[in-house]
């Protein structure tokens, strides 16, 4: 069993992208034996109305059964836009999605920012996940027109903080993890998963003996990035290193239990 917490369908604008369909997407998964994915509309990162992109992606998933049964919606929210509220009950009420996901670096707010506290808070009235891109693209060889500008983990700390019992997932890890200690403690103690599509999870073993086993999940980040080398992460890992029901935990269980309600 298998679940990518990390996919999209969508454009990317600066960058020609495969596989960004729901039926494009799906055969990837099926190459690769993906059993279901989380997946998000890129086109929400840049619609100045976030919830077109939502609306798209209800419409793609409804179209097909496979897709009911594969995917698991994510809706674009954007705090800072007129209406939010009612993009944020039509998507989980109305369209059924299962979570949300936030882009301040593209949005243009900080994570402190009153109505981005509001929109975690009601997510965890819903006891759905807010996921959280470190990243996007790596910005050395991106467009001029991109954001230049990349988090480390502590920069997601400012809402882990103000929202500590709501339920967050951390994806596309690239840079620095390195934490305070008092940091550090919330996040082991927080309802916090972190992917394995980004680079920094190249030292996934030493990074789990920090965080904790439980802390992570596979992840592609696809289409921008391949199905491979997310999973490969895990499979390489040495019985030493984490055991099978620790793997399954990778595979698929620590994204389930996350998804719970």
């Amino acid at each position: 069993m298998l679940i990518d917490a990390n996919a999209y369908i969508g454009h990317w604008p600066f960058r020609k992208m495969n596989y960004n369909t729901c039926a494009k997407l799906l055969n990837r998964m099926d190459k690769h034996g993906v059993n279901q994915s989380i997946v998000s509309n890129l086109n929400g990162v840049f619609y100045k109305n976030v919830q077109s992109a939502n609306e798209e992606l209800f419409d793609d998933i409804q179209s097909n059964k496979a897709f009911r049964n594969r995917f698991i919606p994510f809706a674009v929210i954007n705090p800072v836009y007129n209406g939010w509220e009612d993009d944020f009950e039509t998507s989980i009420n109305q369209m059924g999605m299962k979570g949300i996901r936030l882009y301040p670096k593209y949005h243009r707010y900080a994570l402190d920012h009153v109505s981005c506290i509001e929109t975690v808070k009601k997510a965890r009235e819903k006891n759905i996940p807010v996921a959280l891109d470190l990243r996007m693209v790596d910005s050395r060889p991106s467009s001029w027109l991109d954001i230049d500008k990349e988090w480390l983990l502590k920069d997601v700390m400012p809402i882990i903080k103000a929202v500590p019992d709501a339920k967050y997932l951390i994806v596309n890890v690239a840079n620095s993890v390195s934490l305070r200690e008092e940091d550090l403690a919330l996040m082991k103690k927080a309802q916090v998963l972190m992917d394995t599509s980004g680079r920094t999870m190249n030292t996934l073993p030493a990074l789990m003996q920090v965080f904790g086993q439980n802390k992570f999940c596979f992840g592609t980040h696809s289409p921008l990035f391949d199905d491979i080398t997310g999973l490969l992460r895990i499979e390489s890992l040495r019985e030493e290193e984490a055991n099978e029901e620790e793997k399954n935990g990778l595979r698929y269980k620590n994204i389930q239990q996350l998804l719970s309600t």
